[in-house]
């Protein structure tokens, strides 16, 4: 079981995940964050990385599995893809993979922009627990976590990024 003491700074896990994907970025890459986490990840992927690669935003709300036992986040934000989506190498960004519902639902949403030549997942953190086969092409650290502990990114005032360790909710 890990404890607060073994969570990873989020700002070096970062900068791990932008030196492990900069090999792979080609001029035909884009980056994808899925809101709200995975969007902060994939804006501050993108500066690190240097490069003027296109980016764009999903919020996957509707595309849940679990849509109609949790009902609609508060805080709706709209996607938001402003490059083609057709041929084009996309790296989708979260902040931490767990279960892949998630990232299944985010696959759904983008093949309704258009097909895309292929898609890479790029984690700062996977806990493991998957219940869907899906894995991360590239993730900034592996942690075990117990089933009733969630890992929450959160973003500062001053855009720095920061994990901790919070019960599972119910």
């Amino acid at each position: 079981m890990t404890n607060s003491t073994d969570i990873p700074d989020a700002e070096q896990l970062l900068q791990q995940l932008a030196d492990r994907l900069r090999p792979h970025v080609t001029a035909s890459s884009a980056l994808v964050g899925i809101h709200t986490g995975g969007a902060w990840v994939a804006q501050k992927l993108r500066d690190a990385l240097g490069a003027q690669i296109p980016m764009g935003t999903l919020d996957i709300s509707f595309y849940r599995d679990d849509f109609s036992k949790i009902g609609l986040h508060p805080e709706v934000k709209p996607s938001d893809i402003p490059f083609d989506v057709e041929g084009r190498e996309i790296i989708l960004v979260d902040d931490v993979l767990y279960t892949g519902r998630t990232i299944r639902a985010a696959m759904n949403e983008l093949f309704d922009y258009g097909r895309p030549a292929s898609i890479r997942l790029a984690v700062l953190v996977d806990r493991g627990g998957r219940e869907l086969p899906i894995c991360a092409d590239f993730s900034g650290a592996d942690l075990a976590l117990a089933a009733e502990q969630n890992l929450q990114l959160s973003q500062g005032k001053d855009g720095r990024l920061s994990l901790s360790l919070r019960p599972t909710e119910k």
